[in-house]
């Protein structure tokens, strides 16, 4: 079983949802982004999706964006990113790490190559923003034989025409993008989110988690009542990026989310 697959079926066990984190690899440098990075856990972090900083974000807010060029700056690459990975193994073997980022530089390493070498690093998913469902079978195939999971991004408009197609090639969680834009823009409601969770359910099995506007542990609570998971990245990076304690927001996230379902 895969660390998500083990990771869901804890959170099932203890009848919870999860918490699921963004940072941006070597924001602000390497060391303060490792540290980051080996401290999410313990602060409540279920899952970690980490950034991996690229020169055109497209489907990323000012927070992001920001983060990505300060990383850049620093002498971020996607051999660092992997290097952090393995760095975290050392010590936590039980945390799952997504990374998030665009395709370019994983066509630029080779699908295969990459695949490989991400899996050697310790890493456990994939989700590539600009990858869409037609073209994933030139890198699907070498994730599934490394065993890296390749998680897709579903939204407001993947109706359910669309959702099938979007989610033939999904494994250990499926991403629901809660607002039709950028991320840290607005916040869905609480409705909407309800709406769209149960309507993607009609399709699959996997776990859900809801990401996109969510910066509050109010926020992340109400997720966490609906879905399998809570996603929060902005929230997080911008903390960080203002001198705050981030860390201190994540413990602040993990009790809303674990506090969500009350036992009977």
């Amino acid at each position: 079983m895969s660390r998500i697959a083990r990771r869901f079926a804890t959170l099932k066990t203890e009848n919870r949802a999860g918490l699921v984190t963004f940072i941006m690899a070597g924001d602000p440098d390497r060391a303060a982004s490792q540290a980051m990075l080996n401290g999410l856990p313990t602060a409540g972090a279920d899952l970690i999706e980490l950034g991996m900083a690229f020169t055109d974000p497209m489907a990323d807010g000012p927070a992001i964006q920001l983060a990505g060029q300060r990383a850049l700056a620093a002498g971020a690459t996607l051999a660092a990113t992997l290097a952090m990975v393995a760095e975290f193994r050392r010590t936590d073997d039980d945390t799952p790490i997504i990374l998030m980022g665009y395709y370019n530089p994983i066509y630029a390493w080779g699908a295969e190559k990459f695949a490989a070498d991400a899996a050697r690093a310790g890493v456990d998913g994939l989700i590539i923003v600009d990858l869409p469902p037609e073209e994933a079978g030139e890198l699907v195939p070498f994730l599934k034989a490394a065993g890296i999971d390749f998680i897709v991004l579903t939204t407001p408009t993947s109706d359910d025409a669309r959702l099938p197609v979007v989610l033939a090639n999904a494994s250990g969680f499926v991403y629901y993008v809660s607002i039709a834009g950028i991320t840290g823009t607005g916040s869905a409601s609480h409705t909407a989110i309800d709406e769209a969770v149960t309507r993607i359910r009609r399709h699959t099995d996997l776990p859900i988690c809801v990401g996109f506007g969510i910066k509050t542990a109010e926020q992340a609570a109400e997720v966490a009542r609906i879905a399998e998971g809570a996603v929060v990245g902005s929230a997080i990076v911008s903390t960080q990026a203002d001198g705050g304690r981030p860390l201190d927001l994540v413990r602040e996230l993990a009790t809303g989310v674990r506090g969500a379902r009350k036992r009977g």
